[in-house]
């Protein structure tokens, strides 16, 4: 075989850890360059019957791109733009292209790939079809599934396998889950097989963007304006997202304006787009006043540079409770982020639901920040030790539970991985996990693909 495995204990050490806070150590790392390298160290893999678990740039949080044993195979090194078709708006690339990177090369032409992670500028186009990525912009173009037209994956015994959607308006074939395969790997986490290649849907890029900060004077008004800009006729969020107030305290430190909206208790941030016509900023202020915002508060990002700004402003908040939970990655610690979502007009009553679980615990309130508008909020909590892991992972249980009976969902944008597969049978049947286990079956018989993930 071509492909060196990395079995250096440094080399296995720098793949050990993802964004999940876990430490599992592989016991070999491959980095293939090209799709044949991928086939050759998958057909080895097979034949001596070794785990293998596919992994991008390890931005997951829940464990799903490290492993304790096999090997590891970092796409990172398959990372070119193989084509651009401007005409009818797709572009194929590998696995390992950041989705950062992809959007900038895009932009020249005047298109983008709709789905933007909030680590886009860390994340791969592999890892986020891997676990159906979302992000900020889902409230308008739906997640990663939407936009992914073809795919190129090697199977558990090296075969390759292409994949591309229909184009029928009608089609009446067999059992409806076996109508397109492209759904099978988007959202599998590695465990059917390994993605070298996919081919991507693209937008053109609107005229015009702006971005709005609101903050209000607490959570209730914050997202009552949620719901309201939602059922709006006069405006068309492309995203809203929530922060609360330790949240968008996070978010005014890094932009250096410790008193900007100082009392505030909430905050929203809101994106509109228009194509040549003047966006309606009055109609959003107007609606904003109506909760208790004021004008003077609000800020407004417009082009390119500023969007980024307000994404950054948008990213610090992760990023700081990855830096908080840092000093106790050694004692067993770590963040525990929740990833539900709820019907967007239940959002307020599962947050509040989820701080009284925590109020009835004893435990801090976690920050609760991110995409409201979807229903879809994240709680961080930061864990000091094992036993702080299991108190708070049982009060996101009982949170769990309140938001299946709401009809939601325990995973709504990050996957499953390792550390939600004992929640998965709060939301999915028997027969569910079956048909999963049946298809895994099928697919890989032997087991090998990313063992520990989602089942």
């Amino acid at each position: 075989m071509s492909v060196v495995l990395g079995r250096d204990e440094a080399v296995r050490e720098s793949y050990a850890r993802d964004a999940s806070g876990l430490h599992l150590v592989p016991d070999a790392v491959a980095r293939p360059v090209d799709v044949q390298e991928v086939v050759e160290t998958v057909r080895s893999a097979a034949g001596s019957r070794t785990p293998i678990t596919a992994a991008g740039a390890q931005t997951s949080t829940t464990a799903a791109s490290i492993c304790s044993r096999g090997i590891l195979l970092s796409t990172r090194a398959m990372s070119r733009v193989l084509d651009l078709d401007e005409r009818h708006g797709t572009v194929r690339v590998e696995p390992g292209v950041l989705l950062g990177d992809l959007q900038q090369s895009l932009a020249s032409h005047g298109l983008f790939f709709a789905p933007d992670p909030t680590s886009q500028e860390e994340c791969t186009v592999g890892g986020a079809i891997a676990c159906n990525a979302s992000g900020p912009r889902t409230l308008r173009y739906g997640s990663t599934r939407a936009h992914v037209r073809a795919l190129t994956v090697v199977l558990a015994d090296g075969e390759i396998l292409e994949v591309r959607r229909s184009s029928l308006e009608k089609n009446t074939a067999g059992f409806a889950p076996v109508q397109d395969l492209v759904d099978w790997f988007i959202g599998s986490e590695g465990t059917l097989g390994v993605i070298v290649a996919a081919e991507l849907g693209l937008l053109s890029r609107p005229a015009r963007e702006i971005g709005l900060a609101i903050p209000f004077a607490d959570e209730a008004h914050a997202l009552a304006f949620v719901v309201a800009a939602r059922e709006s006729a006069r405006v068309r969020p492309r995203c809203l997202e929530y922060f609360d107030a330790e949240s968008f305290a996070i978010a005014r430190s890094s932009a250096e304006e410790p008193a900007w909206a100082a009392g505030a208790g909430a905050m929203v941030y809101a994106e509109e787009t228009s194509d040549g016509e003047e966006a309606p900023l009055d109609e959003w202020l107007a609606l904003s006043e109506r909760f208790g915002a004021r004008d003077s508060d609000v800020r407004v990002f417009e082009g390119d540079a500023a969007i980024r700004e307000a994404r950054r402003l948008r990213h610090a908040v992760p990023a700081t409770m990855h830096e908080r939970v840092a000093p106790y990655l050694v004692a067993g610690g770590r963040r525990v982020s929740t990833d539900w979502a709820v019907p967007w007009r239940r959002a307020a009553e599962a947050v509040a639901l989820a701080r009284r679980h925590a109020d009835e615990a004893r435990i801090p309130q976690g920050i609760v920040y991110g995409h409201l508008g979807n229903g879809h909020p994240h709680q961080n909590f930061i864990a000091r030790s094992p036993d702080e892991v299991r108190t708070i992972e049982a009060v996101v249980e009982r949170t769990l539970r309140d938001v299946i009976s709401m009809g939601g969902t325990v995973a709504a944008e990050h996957g499953i991985g390792k550390l939600k597969s004992r929640w998965l049978p709060l939301q999915l049947s028997p027969h569910q996990i079956g048909l999963m286990r049946a298809i895994k079956a099928e697919l890989d018989p032997f087991g090998l693909l990313a063992p520990g993930n989602i089942l």
